[in-house]
């Protein structure tokens, strides 16, 4: 599996585009990995499992969820995840999959795991349902299930992050007159929209040619870019056009 995802990082660079995330097959191979890791290749398997993984309700979300949980729950053993931070990477996946074992651990016995479910969930938004679980909970008189309730009250999660600037420096691209979402997002290259980075690449290829090399001069300067044009945005295809404008200028 390693030797196989290697190959497709190499031809990705090859491309200037970042690896595809793990897909729920290659995840279920990492975790098989992670019980036991080969050697000299425990770095690059925790960088797979923290970073190469969808968030939200993807299949291979689904097993990293199933996964972490498990080690969590002390059912599945690993010597480069204790149970705390399996617990703290549940936390980092936004929501969908995690959620229900979040909202379990906060029952937890062990204090460390719990407490960490509590941190987690403070900051978890995307709960739906979950979020009557937590709700009768607390009204069980479950104290962390309370901490939690009260931290979305709060909006802790707004609260917690920096302070917005009082001034902020931008660098400028400008693309005279209309941009609309054909311009951002071709639909010469519809095929390639759900692989977001590669489909970014063909960005106002033809509204105006070089404008991706312009894009990574400005970069240098160090500062936020600010895309501005008269007219920008119409047309069809808003989403995945976004997607291309996020991917460059964040």
């Amino acid at each position: 599996m390693l030797d196989q995802y290697r190959a497709h990082v190499s031809e990705r660079a090859a491309q200037g585009v970042p690896p595809l995330p793990l897909e729920a097959e290659q995840m279920s191979a990492l975790c098989e990995l992670l019980k036991n890791p080969p050697a000299g290749e425990e770095e690059f398997l925790l960088s797979l499992l923290r970073d190469r993984v969808p968030p939200g309700v993807d299949q291979a979300a689904y097993v990293k969820a199933d996964f972490l949980t498990a080690v969590a729950k002390g059912e599945a053993k690993t010597p480069l995840v204790a149970p705390v931070e399996a617990v703290n990477l549940l936390g980092t996946m936004m929501g969908g999959y995690n959620v229900g074992s979040l909202v379990e651990l906060l029952k937890s016995d062990d204090a460390a795991l719990a407490t960490a479910a509590t941190t987690a969930l403070k900051k978890t938004l995307l709960v739906y349902d979950a979020f009557h679980d937590v709700e009768e909970l607390a009204a069980a008189g479950n104290a962390n299930a309370q901490q939690v309730m009260q931290a979305w009250a709060d909006a802790e999660w707004f609260t917690s992050r920096p302070t917005l600037a009082e001034e902020i420096i931008v660098s400028v691209f400008k693309v005279p007159g209309e941009t609309n979402t054909d311009d951002l997002s071709p639909a010469t290259h519809a095929t390639t929209r759900p692989d977001i980075p590669l489909h970014a690449m063909a960005m106002l290829e033809t509204r105006q040619p070089g404008s991706l090399e312009t894009i990574a001069e400005l970069k240098q300067k160090g500062h936020p870019i600010a895309y501005v044009g008269d007219v920008v945005g119409t047309g069809s295809s808003r989403k995945s056009a976004i997607n291309s404008v996020l991917w460059h200028l964040g």
